[in-house]
């Protein structure tokens, strides 16, 4: 697996570093910083899943995964 996990925060999907139960959403309202060195709010709303992906979120998450350079 890969370190970050996705999160709807903020209107976007964002990736995190911070911990979390395997295999669970975040609460809604757990505060945590972000890929993009943003602090947001989770929202695990159905309707957050399907926001737009942060753009620098998704480019950092590609460069952990080995993806992009």
């Amino acid at each position: 697996m890969y370190p970050f996990h996705w999160v709807p925060a903020a209107g976007q999907r964002h990736a995190s570093l911070a911990e979390k139960a395997v295999g669970c959403a975040y609460p809604s309202g757990t505060e945590l910083e972000t890929l993009c060195q943003q602090v947001v709010s989770a929202d695990n709303s159905e309707l957050a899943w399907l926001w737009g992906t942060c753009v620098e979120c998704n480019r950092e998450a590609r460069r952990l995964a080995g993806v992009e350079p």
